[in-house]
């Protein structure tokens, strides 16, 4: 009886010491200094299993995304669990991540927490990590999948400077883990896990997926999207979610050749429809339905600036298509291996003020006379973020000289061969602090003599006075070869796409110059933008893209 006593003793202890479940919390650091506004890491650890979490996920105040990781024992099997939105849990797992670690042991411990650790070293991505962990536990586990075979990790430091450390050790009887992993969990492989994970962390509009820009009769509009100009302007009305200061935007457009092997300009814009007339009117009644700016060489350039009941349309990012990228990747040059796609990406924050909660239409121009043309796909991005480079509450459009309507005879923008160049007359309503001229500006002329080869200085005055000047340039277009398959070669030994040009490449995005103003009373002003365009010779002219929006402070 008392040998049978003794074995259900023994059995009763192993069983409570498989059961023991410790609650360790770990705070984080960065050189030094205890990052306060950072939840505490949260590991539940037993001999079975162990869970990663952090004490906003258990106090439910965690903002989603969130992860929730969990490592089964003796597999070390990994899986995690992501909550990307109330309802919604997905989960992976890898069997392979903890057995693939590799260390460097050293001879060094120390004390945490009354426990001798010693330090193992790895490295990972050029980051060299110091795992400091016990055996004095009798347990494996950590606040991360590192090292969770060495022992028990009570900290880990990050390059000398970043580190996360244990503060406290408790045993517990029970977790809350059941209660916060309850509800449907949707697996999935690993590949989708992280890009799923990924794109919930901001939002995501979507305006076009893979549509067609060309000069075509047959192009037709349809319930979702509009087509202007033989169909070399598309059209979407996007609904803006709210905004709100320390979120960033992104605008991001994807371009192949779906027949035109030359460069083009292109341009993403939206339309502001705060005036009695918008830019909408000019596509859907006609161009010269638009205001008229004459500059005094005779010809009539429409919709080009604002007036007290006009808006022109605000450009958000301005691109330029590459020599045939994709479509002719089968013109092969020796140890050449061509792009198949042109991607654009622009920080566009500055613009919040005109997109927060509104609702408006969203257009993309790729000026061609191509019946296959490009074909694009466009999405903007709505980022979470503690940079916040833009301050500024308003955006006032003043100018925009790009021919958007090409195809449906508005005229290239020539007026810089007088004197005057292009002057915007505008009126404050109050005064407006830290000012800004967001400005963007593109030589053309695509001959030996044309502006597009030609550095030219373009000054910009406010109120007659000159406020900058600097000569628009690009010479990193070389970098950009392997988009352009179609780039002419020649005798010299360089490309067409080689060149360097008025601040602009074949494939690249153009960005904005924000010239500073300073602080501008209410009432009237002016801007002048004044450029030396090149003189015509026979049937080739120059010509000077540029737009231009006041940012600042009311």
């Amino acid at each position: 009886m008392q040998h049978k006593f003794l074995f259900s003793v023994f059995i009763f202890l192993s069983f409570f010491t498989f059961a023991q479940t410790y609650e360790i919390q770990y705070v984080s650091s960065y050189n030094g200094k205890i990052i306060k506004e950072q939840p505490l890491t949260l590991v539940w650890v037993n001999e079975k299993e162990n869970f990663i979490l952090n004490t906003n996920i258990r106090e439910q105040k965690a903002e989603f995304p969130y992860e929730i990781t969990k490592i089964e024992k003796p597999s070390n099997t990994v899986i995690s669990y992501a909550f990307l939105k109330p309802g919604e849990i997905i989960s992976t797992s890898d069997s392979e991540s903890v057995g693939k670690q590799t260390f460097e042991f050293t001879n060094e411990t120390k004390k945490i927490l009354g426990y001798t650790c010693k330090k193992a070293v790895t490295k990972i991505n050029s980051n060299t990590i110091e795992v400091w962990y016990t055996n004095d536990l009798k347990i494996q586990g950590g606040p991360s999948i590192l090292g969770q075979s060495l022992g028990f990790v009570l900290e880990i430091e990050r390059n000398k400077n970043s580190m996360i450390t244990a503060n406290s050790i408790k045993k517990v009887k029970k977790t809350d883990i059941d209660k916060i992993l309850s509800g449907n969990v949707k697996s999935t492989d690993q590949l989708g896990y992280k890009d799923m994970v990924w794109k919930s962390r901001f939002t995501t509009l979507k305006v076009f997926e893979n549509e067609t820009i060309r000069f075509s009769d047959e192009s037709k509009s349809d319930s979702e999207i509009k087509r202007f100009a033989k169909g070399t302007i598309i059209l979407k009305k996007i609904k803006f979610p709210k905004i709100s200061e320390g979120e960033n935007i992104f605008v991001e457009l994807k371009q192949q050749s779906n027949g035109d092997a030359y460069d083009r300009t292109g341009t993403v814009f939206f339309i502001p429809e705060d005036k009695k007339e918008s830019f909408l009117d000019g596509l859907e009644n006609g161009v010269n339905k638009l205001p008229l700016y004459d500059n005094g060489n005779g010809k009539q350039y429409f919709g080009v600036v604002s007036t007290e009941n006009y808006n022109p349309a605000v450009e958000m990012m301005r691109f330029f298509t590459a020599f045939g990228v994709n479509k002719f990747n089968n013109l092969q040059l020796k140890d050449k291996t061509w792009q198949t796609i042109s991607p654009y990406r622009q920080d566009i924050t500055e613009l919040k003020p005109s997109l927060n909660e509104k609702e408006l239409w969203v257009g993309a121009f790729i000026g061609n006379y191509d019946k296959g043309g490009h074909k694009v796909s466009l999405e903007i991005t709505i980022h979470k973020s503690d940079q916040n480079i833009h301050k500024n509450n308003t955006v006032i459009p003043l100018f925009n000289t790009l021919n958007i309507m090409e195809m449906a005879g508005q005229d290239y923008s020539t007026m810089f061969d007088k004197d005057k160049g292009l002057v915007v007359e505008f009126t404050l309503k109050k005064d407006l602090k830290n000012a800004q001229l967001r400005y963007i500006t593109t030589g053309h002329g695509g001959w030996e003599n044309g502006d597009e080869f030609i550095p030219k200085e373009n000054s910009i005055l406010l109120d007659g006075k000159m406020a900058f000047s600097f000569t628009p340039w690009r010479s990193d277009c070389g970098s950009y070869r392997l988009y352009n398959p179609a780039s002419g070669n020649f005798a010299d030994g360089l490309s067409s796409s080689d060149l360097s040009r008025s601040n602009w490449c074949p494939g690249t995005v153009t960005n904005p110059n924000f010239i500073s103003l300073g602080d501008l009373k209410a009432g009237k002003h002016t801007i002048q933008v004044k450029i030396p365009q090149g003189p015509t010779e026979g049937t080739s002219f120059s010509s000077w893209n540029v737009s231009g929006a006041l940012l600042g402070n009311e």
